[in-house]
């Protein structure tokens, strides 16, 4: 199996769409079809992102070799991406300072 074909296997057991799962990669759908398709061969920015994002491992993706996931996909997670990637730019921006103004209040209370 190649690295393209585990990306698709990947996305699907996150039981994400090609859209849904391109999006939160930084990637357009057509390049993420074609990645999948074989068309185009993946990269080493999307096996970083996939990972990170998703907790995809970086050993599985490259070799197949391992777990899938570096640990079990979270819903929540799975969940928040794609309510995330539903909102408008502005809105995504608002959320992401909401998160950072959290984590900083947090930091505070904690000290």
């Amino acid at each position: 199996m190649t690295i393209n074909a585990r990306i698709r296997e990947a996305r699907k057991a996150l039981n994400m769409s090609q859209k849904d799962f391109a999006k939160a990669i930084c990637i357009s759908n057509s390049y993420l079809a074609d990645v999948e398709n074989e068309a185009r061969k993946s990269n080493d920015r999307i096996v970083k992102l996939a990972s990170m994002i998703f907790g995809i491992s970086e050993n599985w993706l490259k070799t197949g070799e391992g777990e899938m996931f570096y640990k079990s996909p979270d819903e929540k997670i799975t969940k928040l991406i794609s309510i995330f990637n539903e909102l408008p730019i502005d809105f995504q921006d608002y959320v992401l300072d909401q998160i950072e103004k959290l984590l900083i209040l947090r930091k505070k209370q904690n000290n």
